[in-house]
């Protein structure tokens, strides 16, 4: 308690010199509250969603949502509160040296980031209550969430985002608090303003850990078709349409990776990004290139937020964009039919491959529908429990197929043959044969949409395709129980004669995948609030920076540099600082493209088709733009306003 009240006055002085450190600390984590309080409300609100067919489940991707907003959350507050304590090297090692013990100083910086992130936690769980619903209404706007969707606010949510940022900040501030109280009390004498960079061991265990884990992650992921399936199904490893996920997965573990091992990097890549600069004429160039090198670990810091802005743009949108042309590419492969006949402003009415085909005689058409069955699979006695933990309650999405199946899709056989679908059978992929153990000729149960139960004879398999159910059903079979529901599509060997309001397309050029327009609103929603917030992580944390730094522009201007020089200086770092995180960005993007692409290739598509390797450059310069723009805006702006001080007063 003594020594509480003996700091107190030091803490106080602190925190009045240190405003835009602390503040700095406090919008952070405030905007990583809000962040995952919002999209903890979207995700707890949507338990049990039922989206539209076709549509991705907006359950799922807000889980996704949430995870991408915690992990930039975490990423961004733990770096934030670890570089606040980190630029009060010299302050700590003045105590050091005038008698507090390390268990004070340590007692100080923690009690200061406990009231820092405390009140940050309240702030964010408020401010959430106003923007769960601008998001709810935000996607809705955007087609991932049904008309009239909207947040219900509970506190179970909110409390787990604020012990979230609790944890995260006092983590983050706890690692540098311990380096704090190692300070010897020399450093201060010798005011050294180089700070000692580099790996500390704690970052070294933490990269192993990390570069292990992504490794064993990806070695899993390749192995998994070889292992036997889970029992009771379920197994998603070998499922290629959950590869996408596994991709994201994978693409945040390297991008974690690479930044704990960015101390290491960015020395290197600084001297490499600054060889031109070494024949400029003047000092400011010399200046900029050796505060970056001299101050690792405030470059690392400033870095981070740009590194995952662009890191996050690359690594998402090139996945989606090559899982798209995927999509696309294998959807033409397997399209046996001439033209398909898709809807228009109306639905096409149920009987129209039979009419179609009555009035042009040598005119082939299979019609398919989306339905969903639950139970798939089941055994009998399941059907009679109707509660939701029943194994007959568990939905599937499913096509039915009216007609014959060759003359529509030329699916890649597993076993069996596709002019079997007619009568009481179906076809399943082969990811649902092997997770269900199932057999050529087998009875499979299952509830049709309207609640009669039937068993069907599986007489197909097919390899598992990127954008077709994993269960095709026969007409023959179905169609009576759906209700008059019309087709979504009309497969033709010929252009026909009657297009009944429909839109007709060329087979050849069937344009972009429909799922593919999902995927891109899924990328989207899971993307755009972690990059928005990022993006304002970027001007934090270069305030931060700039404000921390007066003593250093006043050394400057008393050495005979104008405010032009100082200005300069500054912003060659800032230049600087986004540079090395878009070399790290494009390493990662570069890295993780080729392994999706080689996936895609030779896992999923396996001769269908095949992708190129493709970065996204637009998005990539354009993220590294914004970054560039917001950092020179933050930086240079309250530098400008410190050398209106005036030297001999900073």
């Amino acid at each position: 308690m003594t020594d509480l009240l003996t700091l107190l006055p030091v803490a106080t002085a602190g925190l009045r010199r240190r405003k835009a450190a602390f503040a700095g600390g406090y919008v952070a984590l405030t905007l990583g509250v809000t962040l995952v309080a919002t999209t903890g409300v979207l995700l707890n609100d949507t338990m049990g969603d039922d989206s539209p067919l076709g549509a991705p489940s907006l359950h799922k991707v807000l889980t996704f949502a949430a995870g991408m907003a915690a992990f930039v959350a975490v990423f961004v507050v733990a770096s934030t509160f670890a570089f606040a304590v980190a630029q009060r090297q010299r302050e700590t090692a003045l105590l050091r040296a005038v008698g507090a013990t390390p268990r004070q100083v340590g007692a100080l910086v923690m009690g200061e980031a406990t009231v820092v992130a405390l009140a940050a936690a309240v702030s964010g769980c408020l401010l959430s209550l106003p923007a769960a619903p601008a998001l709810a209404a935000w996607l809705v706007a955007r087609g991932a969430a049904p008309a009239g969707f909207t947040a219900r606010t509970t506190a179970a949510p909110l409390l787990l985002a604020a012990a979230v940022g609790l944890l995260v900040a006092l983590l983050g501030a706890g690692a540098a608090a311990l380096r704090a109280t190692r300070v010897r009390p020399v450093a201060a004498l010798g005011e050294a303003a180089v700070d000692p960079g580099g790996m500390t061991r704690v970052r070294w265990v933490c990269a192993a850990l990390q570069a292990a884990g992504l490794l064993g992650a990806v070695g899993y992921y390749l192995l998994a078709p070889l292992l036997p399936p889970a029992p009771g199904g379920g197994d998603q490893t070998g499922d290629p349409q959950f590869a996408s996920q596994w991709v994201m997965a994978v693409d945040l573990m390297a991008i974690v990776t690479l930044s704990l091992f960015a101390p290491l990097l960015v020395p290197h890549l600084v001297r490499l990004l600054t060889l031109p600069l070494g024949r400029a004429a003047g000092a400011t160039a010399l200046l900029a290139r050796q505060n970056a090198l001299t101050a690792v670990r405030r470059t690392v810091s400033t870095a981070t937020p740009a590194f995952l802005v662009i890191a996050l743009l690359g690594t998402a949108i090139g996945s989606t964009t090559a899982f798209a042309e995927a999509m696309t590419a294998q959807g033409r492969a397997a399209t046996a039919a001439r033209f398909v006949l898709r809807p228009g402003a109306a639905p096409l009415p149920a009987d129209a491959a039979r009419r179609l085909t009555a009035g042009q005689p040598g005119l082939r058409a299979t019609a398919t529908l989306p339905t969903v069955i639950t139970g798939l699979g089941a055994d009998t006695p399941s059907f009679a429990d109707h509660s939701e933990d029943s194994a007959a309650s568990v939905p599937s999405a499913a096509t039915v197929v009216e007609g014959g199946l060759a003359d529509a899709l030329a699916l890649p056989a597993a076993q069996g043959s596709p002019a079997d679908l007619h009568g009481a059978t179906l076809a399943a992929a082969s990811d649902q044969v092997r997770a269900h153990g199932w057999h050529l000729g087998d009875q499979v149960n299952l509830r049709l949409a309207d609640g009669t139960v039937t068993a069907l004879r599986l007489v197909f398999v097919f390899r598992t395709q990127l954008s077709l159910d994993e269960v095709l059903l026969s007409g023959d079979a179905v169609a009576p129980h759906l209700a008059g529901a019309g087709p979504t599509a009309v497969y033709l060997s010929d252009r026909p004669a009657d297009l009944m309001g429909g839109r007709l397309t060329d087979a050849s050029a069937p344009g972009p995948d429909p799922n593919a327009h999902y995927a891109w609103i899924a990328t989207s929603t899971i993307l755009g609030p972690a990059v928005l917030y990022a993006l304002i992580a970027i001007v934090n944390t270069m305030v931060m920076a700039a404000a921390d730094r007066r003593r250093d522009f006043a050394v400057l201007r008393l050495a005979g540099g104008v405010r032009r020089q100082v200005l300069g200086v500054v912003a060659l770092e800032a230049v600087l600082v986004v540079a090395v995180a878009a070399v790290l960005a494009l390493a990662v993007t570069a890295v993780t493209q080729l392994g999706t692409t080689l996936l895609l290739n030779h896992r999923i598509l396996a001769g269908q088709a095949t992708v190129a390797l493709r970065l996204p450059w637009g998005w990539l310069a354009g993220g590294g733009a914004a970054c560039l723009l917001l950092a020179l805006a933050a930086s240079l702006l309250p530098t400008g306003l410190a050398l209106r001080q005036g030297a001999a007063r900073a």
